[in-house]
């Protein structure tokens, strides 16, 4: 099966093989795929990161052996916008993306909370997961991702992951508290930054309080999320 890098600061995935069609998730710079199927412009793939398939441009993505691909030396962008250098000129990274070479020496965040302010008033996007954008499970995931864990791209599937909190009081920094819909399915995630503020992507990254009823937002003076759980998903913690 042949082998891919995105090539381009963010690259759109698709539900099927046109711009025109719906976003589903993102790819940043340097993450890796499995090429699936070759419709000429657009490639089907699916990410190393978290196994989620959809259709790219082509043009988007460089590909690569097997053996170049398990070769690679990388580090992750630990700044909100890095400056890389590439072949044409320079390109503009978010953080998370994947770049050759050693740790550059930037100060790694020391906790997920810490990680997740960085992106205070970052612009929601559905099916965004960069600096450039981001939906709430995009966040979720991606702060996670800066620290090492790898949380699947949707709500639901995050919700599988880690051990249910008995109460609200229990939770701490880093938690994830999830949201349902009058269906009961779970439509919304945040990240706890204590037992009674959580930091999500809801018009734009922004911090609400939170109570066993939900988040309630003070620009709109009511409870906007209906709380359905919250999870430890830390393995150490």
């Amino acid at each position: 099966m042949n082998k891919g890098i995105c090539t381009v600061s963010v690259a759109a995935l698709r539900l099927e093989p046109s711009h025109h069609v719906e976003m589903t998730s993102q790819l940043l710079y340097g993450e890796s795929v499995d090429i699936l199927a070759n419709e000429g412009k657009f490639l089907k793939v699916k990410m190393h990161f978290d196994q989620y398939e959809g259709w790219v441009d082509a043009q988007q993505i460089t590909e690569i052996s097997e053996e170049d691909l398990k070769a690679r030396s990388i580090v992750m962008v630990q700044d909100t916008f890095k400056n890389y250098k590439v072949e044409e000129g320079e390109i503009l990274l978010s953080i998370g993306s994947e770049i050759r070479g050693e740790n550059d020496g930037s100060e790694h965040p020391k906790n997920i909370s810490e990680t997740a302010l960085k992106f205070l008033n970052v612009p929601y996007l559905w099916s965004g997961r960069s600096f450039f954008g981001i939906d709430c499970s995009g966040f979720a995931q991606l702060v996670y991702k800066i620290h090492g864990f790898a949380l699947p791209r949707d709500a639901y599937q995050q919700a599988e992951v880690g051990e249910v909190l008995s109460f609200v009081e229990e939770s701490r920094a880093g938690d994830l508290a999830f949201f349902e819909n009058e269906e009961g399915q779970i439509v919304h995630v945040g990240i706890m930054l204590n037992h009674h503020e959580i930091i999500h992507s809801f018009g734009k990254v922004r911090i609400d309080a939170l109570d066993t009823t939900g988040i309630f937002n003070k620009d709109l003076n009511k409870h906007t999320h209906k709380l359905r759980f919250i999870r430890n998903v830390l393995p150490n913690k």
